[in-house]
């Protein structure tokens, strides 16, 4: 089992519905050599990146790397959101980047890493 969790969001799973749908609506429009449904594929992969990144701004996107195992399940709410996630770049584009500090705590072969310094800690992969 991965340690990050990666994927497991509101965001990440309504995102990939919606650019799942336009993805094949591109694809019916290249079977079809019609333009209008090319256009409007592209178009509904293009709300698919926006619906995602409104969502990961209103706190059900998670940031990037490990996290306590408290925060890993899909309807837990992301509190941080709003003072934005270190080394993310949604909240980068959106204006809310913050620095990354000390989000690693050395511990002898591996470190180990925790979201924000608290809660559960969880081994990182090498």
């Amino acid at each position: 089992m991965s340690t990050y969790d990666e994927g497991h969001t509101v965001a990440g799973w309504t995102g990939t519905a919606i650019a799942t749908v336009g993805t094949c609506v591109l694809g019916l429009g290249v079977c079809t050599t019609s333009a209008l449904a090319l256009s409007g594929g592209g178009v509904v992969v293009a709300v698919a990146v926006l619906v995602t990144w409104v969502l990961h701004l209103a706190g059900w996107g998670k940031p990037p790397g490990v996290r306590p195992v408290g925060d890993w399940p899909m309807r837990q709410r992301d509190c941080s959101a709003r003072a934005g996630h270190p080394g993310c770049v949604s909240c980068r584009l959106a204006g809310r980047a913050r620095s990354a500090g000390g989000a690693v705590v050395g511990g002898g072969e591996s470190g180990t890493a925790v979201a924000g310094g608290a809660g559960e800690a969880v081994p990182e992969r090498a």
